[in-house]
């Protein structure tokens, strides 16, 4: 979570008195707790969800979670609260869940319908901060985090897949984007080139399906075919020229 810049004199939330410092430490450990789970759900989608776009949804989820818990930690060594080792019993639940479908049918519907959940409650959480929490730097941090979530949830929302930044479009849990080549069997989705890795060159944002999959051409003839045959053609083409001249130099002689 990203925390806010520290304020002279601002109260910690161990000093902090009544419900407001008990909601800011347990805000703090409610957070770290959730981006362990998302940071865990991502990976997961990204080895074995199906549709592109689910996989870099996942690698999102890792890339900003982990940017996310990083602040979190800091922020929770300087106000010396301490944060749990895992995932609550509820996410762990959660997690298994999803991890036991083993990348079957129906996984993806069923990935963005939990992240769904959890992300409307991370709002809620969220929210609860910002109306009640009684330390600055918490509340602070709460209110920067806030469009990262509600833009996380707004992949998922519906059960469907959508774009971070576009024209909104969604995607049918289970559907492969028009321009991702279709899995052949046995094959890993880590193979090919096919996702974001998630690492820092991940992109800003998620162009499920366009652009960071493996092109096809219109016709629906990959690139890595129909780039050497446009090759082998353009040299029958030049071979029928050739053929064609000598045959008219005869002809004249």
């Amino acid at each position: 979570m990203a925390a806010g810049p520290a304020s002279a004199g601002a109260p910690s939330a161990r000093a902090a008195d009544g419900s407001g410092a008990i909601l800011d430490t347990a805000f703090l450990r409610a957070s770290h707790q959730g981006h362990l789970t998302e940071i865990a759900a991502g990976e997961d989608a990204r080895k074995q969800a199906s549709s592109a776009c689910v996989r870099d949804i996942g690698a999102a989820l890792v890339r900003d979670h982990t940017r996310m818990d990083a602040d979190t930690r800091a922020l929770a060594d300087r106000l010396g609260v301490d944060l749990p080792a895992a995932p609550s019993a509820e996410q762990q639940e959660m997690l298994a869940g999803l991890m036991g479908r083993h990348g079957g049918a129906g996984y993806d519907a069923h990935w963005l319908t939990a992240l769904t959940g959890a992300h409307e409650k991370t709002l809620t959480r969220i929210d609860a901060q910002l109306a009640r929490g009684k330390d600055a730097q918490v509340t602070a941090a709460a209110k920067a985090v806030r469009p990262v979530v509600a833009s996380h949830l707004d992949m998922v929302r519906g059960g469907k897949c959508r774009h971070s930044e576009g024209n909104g479009s969604g995607q049918e849990p289970g559907g492969t984007p028009e321009s991702a080549p279709p899995r052949k069997p046995g094959q890993s989705h880590d193979s090919g080139g096919s996702h974001s890795s998630g690492d820092s060159a991940a992109p800003k944002a998620i162009h499920a399906g366009n652009g960071g999959q493996a092109a096809t051409l219109a016709a629906g003839v990959p690139v890595a075919v129909a780039v050497p045959v446009l090759a082998v053609g353009g040299i029958l083409v030049a071979a029928g020229a050739f053929w064609a001249a000598s045959r008219l130099r005869r002809h004249d002689r």
